[in-house]
């Protein structure tokens, strides 16, 4: 028995767990040159030790079925994960959480080159990545592999992404920051837009593609506690209300520079960014149209209103703790996404059952209910 029954789930966040030298095997010679080496910091002892132990467990015929009598969703997260590694053991695992569909992001590969400032590596960073993920992919079609096309060379940008969707790929992850001294809206970037809009590929935004809270806000004079997982290179309470801001910014230039308008079947995903901002978001982004229209003209010539745009064109996945009755309630049914996150730790031991229980609370219909497990995923990745 799977763990989904009784209707359709799309997923919208799940991850491959790279490892080592997962990207540069996935490199032309050339590219393999730029590409620095996999640095977990601190954590790359464990690291290391847990890549092993995975790769242990799958040459280990006992050791996989014991894990596989445990249901999946609850069990070992992380590398430990089965299917977190080989396509082969994701496309069973799909068998046995019963998802359809499923977004799967990279995890750690992006850490070697998407922030370089060589643009050369960039761009050799995300030809590898991406054509590893379609590879990933590439043999069930339930998986839909995520790539990554930095922006800071618009023509460059058109050409990654070229080959990312010729290699399979179905998404787009750019970053939520402006990429050199461009906004993500700027006119050079248009044509990039465009490229995705007539592939019915969708852009997508997601944690790690943007600036958390600046450092001197931790530095409050006391020691630094370690991150929720126990280590040192990831989120703190401080930065969890700050890793929406970044996307905002980026929300908020497509739809008041009239990128969306411009590209009406663009789709934008907005994934494993939290959601609860997203009623008093749209709601600023009217009230600064309002506010604005007369002095620029931009504003001024939109057809809708800003939040008429975020709601026909993107789509916002949620944590497990996040009520999404309360949210459906505030915003509409057509706004958010189910999202399980596997198999990292983030996603919980049972999603499903924390987004129905909050459902069930605020009595939230079957209607939406649709919408939030399936349909709006199968609007972004225009699925008919």
């Amino acid at each position: 028995m799977p763990y989904t029954t009784g209707r359709t789930y799309f997923d919208s966040d799940s991850h491959i767990m790279e490892t080592i030298d997962w990207l540069t095997e996935h490199a032309s010679a050339s590219e393999a040159k730029l590409i620095p080496a996999f640095d977990p910091k601190g954590a790359g002892l464990l690291v290391r030790e847990a890549i092993e132990k995975a790769t242990a467990r799958r040459d280990d015929g006992e050791a996989t079925k014991k894990l596989l009598e445990r249901p999946l969703i609850s069990g070992p997260k992380g590398w430990a994960a089965y299917g977190a590694t080989t396509s082969k053991e994701r496309s069973h695992a799909l068998d046995l959480l019963g998802f359809e569909k499923q977004l799967v992001f990279p995890t750690f590969a992006l850490g070697q080159f998407a922030r370089s400032k060589d643009v050369d590596v960039q761009y050799a960073g995300a030809a590898a990545l991406n054509r590893g993920m379609g590879a990933f992919s590439a043999d069930d079609e339930r998986m839909m592999s995520v790539g990554y096309v930095p922006l800071i060379d618009p023509k460059r940008a058109i050409t990654t992404a070229r080959a990312a969707i010729d290699g399979g790929v179905k998404a787009l992850w750019v970053s939520s920051n402006p990429v050199g001294d461009r906004s993500p809206a700027h006119v050079d970037l248009l044509p990039f837009y465009e490229l995705l809009e007539q592939e019915g590929v969708p852009v997508v935004l997601h944690i790690g593609g943007g600036k958390l809270l600046p450092a001197p806000y931790h530095n409050n004079g006391r020691p630094r506690p370690s991150d929720f997982l126990g280590g040192g290179e990831n989120l703190r309470s401080k930065d969890y209300h700050s890793i929406s801001h970044s996307p905002q910014n980026f929300l908020a230039c497509m739809a008041l520079d009239g990128v969306f308008a411009q590209f009406p079947e663009l789709r934008c995903g907005v994934i494993e960014l939290g959601a609860t901002w997203v009623p008093s978001f749209i709601q600023t982004l009217d009230h600064a149209a309002h506010a604005f229209s007369k002095m620029e003209p931009i504003v001024q010539g939109l057809e809708l209103k800003p939040s008429e745009y975020i709601r026909r064109q993107v789509r916002f996945s949620l944590f497990p703790y996040e009520d999404a009755g309360w949210l459906i309630e505030q915003a509409g049914p057509e706004l958010f996404m189910f999202a399980s996150d596997y198999p990292h730790p983030e996603g919980g031991r049972d999603p499903i059952g924390s987004f129905t229980k909050r459902l069930d609370e605020r009595e939230i219909g079957e209607d939406a209910r649709e919408s939030f497990f399936s349909g709006n995923f199968a609007h972004l990745m225009s699925i008919a």
